[in-house]
């Protein structure tokens, strides 16, 4: 696929819905008013969360363009697990149960949408050759950590794929990088939870090509409250409704590096 040439001066950019159709439909309502020229989600859009249907109709709506995450592909072509990447027992354990409850939940007609979305989707926008992918380019459940990652594997990704500029998400935890000649990498972070920072609120990111690229991180506040009661409601696990609540992760811990889980309370 080449890269299309567009003329996107502000793009909104997030991951990981997992199902929190309440920040999705707050994201919408916020950025409406930011003058966004398209709106991306670089993918899984079940797990974690509630009532997967209520997910869809707001990215049709909305006009959302998606990437295909690990989760997307798995509920897309009914499989058995999320292909999240987990090693660890507890993290697969955990990861289970939110497959399973979205697996069940979610109608014929959102996983064939889900199973015809794009793995990657690129473009061109003054000048810049923009990928957006899920982990990376190379594998859709890849962890790239800002602790872990070398540079010079980032710069390797760019060079392979020909890209300016990637854009991903998969480890729950935002980040950027300046690579040699002007190339950067960058994790737009997830709106289906918390950052595993002690907030409530979540994040996604605005990129604007001109005058100059820049990235900028943007919290955004929703009805975590509600999201808490409908998730105890659908008797999702205790650990999930706490990390709404509190902003600390209580699963998934295992697959963190050093630096990033030092940063929690667990």
């Amino acid at each position: 696929m080449d890269f299309g040439k567009t003329n996107y001066r502000r793009i909104c950019v997030f991951g990981g819905v997992y199902n929190n159709y309440l920040a999705l439909s707050a994201l919408l309502r916020e950025v409406n008013l930011l003058g966004i020229d398209e709106i991306f989600c670089l993918g899984d859009l079940g797990a974690f969360g509630p009532h997967p249907n209520r997910v869809y109709p707001l990215l049709v709506e909305g006009k959302v363009r998606v990437v295909q995450g690990n989760y997307d592909n798995s509920i897309g072509n009914d499989r058995d697990d999320c292909q999240c990447g987990y090693t660890d027992p507890r993290d697969n354990y955990f990861a289970q149960i939110s497959y399973d409850y979205t697996k069940a939940n979610t109608s014929r007609e959102f996983k064939d949408y889900q199973k015809a979305l794009p793995p990657f989707i690129k473009f061109e926008s003054f000048g810049k050759r923009v990928l957006l992918c899920h982990g990376s380019p190379r594998r859709t459940n890849e962890f790239l950590w800002e602790s872990t990652t070398p540079t010079h594997f980032l710069e390797k990704l760019c060079h392979d794929y020909q890209a300016d500029l990637i854009l991903a998400t998969h480890t729950g935890i935002k980040w950027q990088r300046n690579l040699r000649d002007e190339k950067m990498f960058v994790n737009a972070g997830v709106i289906g939870r918390p950052e595993n920072d002690g907030r409530t609120n979540v994040w996604y990111t605005l990129i604007e090509f001109t005058p100059e690229l820049r990235v900028e991180f943007r919290p955004l506040e929703y009805d975590y409250r509600r999201l808490a009661k409908e998730m105890s409601e659908e008797k999702l696990p205790r650990e999930f409704v706490d990390t709404v609540l509190t902003g600390w992760w209580t699963t998934c811990l295992e697959i963190l590096p050093g630096k990033e889980r030092a940063k929690g309370k667990f």
